[in-house]
């Protein structure tokens, strides 16, 4: 038999022992039951901040895939467009040369005109030329620069020191300080 104290030391146990802290963590959880591990509330924000992080990677990647192309078609579109300058300028001279042959084609037209003309076009072509930056390589009488010049021959020479420029068979030239086309050369050698 078991006394009136006991049964309400057993009511205090029940009541204020594992199930009764239980009950109080489901109540304070929304109604939800506990697990064995508690964690199920950790794996849900877990779940939720990997999710975050997988939409905020696929925008970043898709960011950057818009940006590649973006520059792309500006870098194309420079291309296509980057010598727009020069191309109106060279069309003056075009159209000077086109009328200089025209002018060749006729009977009556004299030698020393046609000269003149030409004359004329090549000057303004090599202004124009000029004014993008285009110089030509100096190198006749200079010593040989591999840089610069590209040497095809080679000549004994007593009269010149070594690695003189002698000739030069197709001219070079710089655009801007940078060699786009190297001077084919002669050159001495003892």
């Amino acid at each position: 038999m078991v006394s009136g104290k006991a049964q309400a030391d057993d009511g205090q146990a029940t009541g204020t022992g594992v199930i009764g802290e239980q009950a109080e963590e489901a109540q304070a959880t929304g109604g939800q039951a506990p697990t064995a591990s508690g964690s199920d509330s950790e794996i849900a924000r877990l779940t939720a901040l990997v999710e975050e992080y997988r939409n905020e990677s696929l925008r970043a990647r898709a960011d950057y895939d818009n940006l590649r192309k973006r520059t792309e078609r500006e870098k194309a579109e420079f291309k296509a467009y980057a010598n727009e300058g020069l191309i109106k300028d060279l069309i003056d001279v075009y159209e000077n040369l086109e009328r200089a042959l025209d002018a060749a084609k006729k009977p009556d037209v004299q030698t020393s005109q046609l000269i003149r003309g030409l004359e004329m076009v090549y000057v303004q072509m090599k202004v124009v030329l000029g004014q993008y930056g285009l110089k030509p390589i100096d190198c006749v009488g200079q010593k040989f620069d591999p840089r610069t010049m590209e040497a095809m021959m080679q000549e004994i020479s007593d009269d010149k020191e070594e690695d003189t420029v002698l000739e030069e068979f197709q001219r070079g030239y710089t655009l801007s300080s940078k060699v786009i086309r190297c001077s084919k050369v002669k050159v001495s050698k003892r």
